[in-house]
């Protein structure tokens, strides 16, 4: 049985307490000199089109991108103990990474609009980084939006881990862009809700399978295991 598993990590594998939002906000006002009118909204959007979006409303020019991700890697890199005093990793994460890690067949990854300089720094900050192969996974850098992240992570899983290409692909998020990164892509979706989008909403979004976390390790990994190739 062989799977590529793609967790979201904001508000699915960890709650970061705000300081998603700081990071963006420092960021910017990195490149702008100033604070942001607004905080940045995120809801499963990709670095790339949080940061475009924010310059867009404060009526700035958008800097390359080559320079934001930089002022974003650079505000995060700081952050590690501000998450580890103010966020969690939720429930029932580190045994479910555990169990999908040690699956015989299984790359188990992550699918995140963070670029992949702070998507290691919130894993790391809750000791969840040794538990996913980070290198497969598709990041806020790679596309704007979320569905091309799937082709990305799967290009990777081909060329780095051998994975043949028909192998089936499963997402794991918490938003309604999770699930249409899914549906769109083939993918299958398991959503939790975990965020700020309950279960009634992630079902009208188009998923089969909604959870309301990933607290109970068998619940999650049999579900997981129904979109797994035989």
């Amino acid at each position: 049985m062989e799977l590529i598993v793609l967790w979201d990590i904001d508000h699915t594998l960890i709650e970061n307490a705000g300081v998603s939002k700081e990071i963006y906000a420092a960021a910017f006002a990195t490149l702008s000199g100033r604070e942001p009118t607004e905080p940045a909204r995120t809801e499963g959007r990709t670095d790339r089109l949080i940061m475009h979006d924010m310059f867009v409303r404060d009526e700035l020019p958008v800097p390359d991108w080559h320079h934001i991700e930089t002022a974003l890697a650079q505000a995060g890199e700081g952050r590690l103990d501000d998450l580890r005093r103010r966020g969690t990793a939720l429930p029932g994460v580190h045994e479910a990474l555990t169990a999908a890690s040690a699956r015989s067949g299984w790359v188990s990854s992550v699918l995140t609009g963070n670029i992949a300089a702070n998507a290691r720094v919130k894993l790391a900050a809750f000791g969840l980084d040794s538990l996913l192969d980070l290198p497969v996974g598709g990041y806020g850098a790679d596309a704007e939006l979320r569905p091309q992240l799937v082709a990305v992570a799967r290009e990777r899983a081909q060329r780095l881990r051998s994975v043949p290409a028909a192998i089936p692909t499963v997402l794991v998020g918490d938003t309604p862009r999770d699930v249409e990164a899914a549906l769109t892509t083939g993918s299958g979706i398991v959503a939790v809700a975990s965020g700020i989008h309950g279960p009634e909403e992630l079902t009208a979004a188009g998923a089969a399978e909604v959870l309301p976390d990933l607290a109970d390790t068998k619940r999650v990994l049999g579900v997981l295991e129904s979109f797994a190739g035989h």
